[in-house]
């Protein structure tokens, strides 16, 4: 199976009432457990790629070189796609698409709405000749992600939503409705009322940042209201990290790195599975 853009995937998302995982990989066996969870639960799935995660790889051609290797190797079925997460600007979208990528997300959410909507929109101007599917972002994700950092929360306005989903027909959307990325500190906040009223007057698919730590109750609500695509990193990252840790604890004589890794595999495998579950992708490849 080829890469493939968000769209198609998301669009059925939409459709049936389920939301497609976006996990991002930081190297080989991060990709390895995604792609294994997928595979297994028959369920679509986006890989996502920070910038910083990229330069940690080596660079766009070389994480899309690997992707390409693993779905060969693995003999992956479902739909998979590759997407540049947090794009900083449309050079660094473009240098992701040329390389390979099929989906950006072009996050010009701290600018204003009129230029927000100038840079999306030159974003998806090109994406589109390429068949490579675009996200955006209207308000503030609180926490940090990368070289991304917020503080606190700004929801998204609902007009500006619509404005820039009219005006740039871009093909999901991430309205900031009280999500933060990384640990939450306390209970997560979400707007239902404000995704409601971004889904009716958008009609697109949603996008959820910051899904590590939101109550299944919550995330099926999200789901109902339109969000098609949930993001999740710091949960993989927490069970990699756990897992290694325990190794390590228990035989202070390995050194083998595949002795430790291997877990931390495995960790993020059944982590990814048990989303999959949640988000009612499983099945839907």
């Amino acid at each position: 199976m080829p890469l493939v853009s968000m769209k198609d995937m998301l669009n059925k998302a939409l459709d049936e009432k389920y939301a497609v995982g976006q996990f991002n990989i930081n190297n080989l066996e991060w990709t390895q457990a995604i792609l294994g969870a997928a595979e297994q639960e028959k369920s679509p799935v986006i890989l996502g790629v920070s910038e910083g995660a990229a330069r940690h790889m080596g660079g766009f051609k070389t994480v899309v070189m690997m992707v390409k290797g693993l779905l060969e190797d693995m003999k992956i079925t479902v739909p998979v796609a590759i997407h540049l997460d947090h794009g900083s600007s449309y050079d660094k979208c473009i240098e992701a698409i040329e390389a390979g990528f099929t989906s950006v997300m072009i996050d010009a959410s701290h600018h204003s709405i009129e230029e927000n909507i100038e840079t999306t929109k030159k974003v998806v101007d090109y994406a589109h000749t390429k068949d490579v599917s675009v996200e955006a972002e209207v308000g503030t994700v609180g926490g940090q992600e990368d070289d991304i950092i917020a503080d606190g929360v700004v929801y998204a306005d609902p007009k500006e939503c619509e404005l820039l989903v009219k005006q740039t027909g871009v093909d999901c959307f991430a309205p900031a409705l009280g999500s933060v990325h990384g640990p939450y500190k306390g209970e997560p906040n979400l707007g239902y009322k404000e995704m409601e009223e971004v889904r009716d007057l958008t009609n697109i698919p949603l996008v959820l940042h910051g899904g590590t730590g939101i109550p299944t109750a919550d995330i099926q609500k999200a789901i109902s209201l339109g969000t098609s695509k949930i993001n999740v990193n710091t949960e993989c990252q927490l069970t990699f990290t756990a897992a290694v840790r325990e190794v390590l604890k228990n035989d202070s004589e390995v050194y083998d790195p595949r002795k430790f890794i291997g877990p931390g595999r495995d960790a993020i495998k059944a982590t990814v599975v048990g989303k999959m579950k949640e988000f009612g992708s499983t099945g839907k490849a």
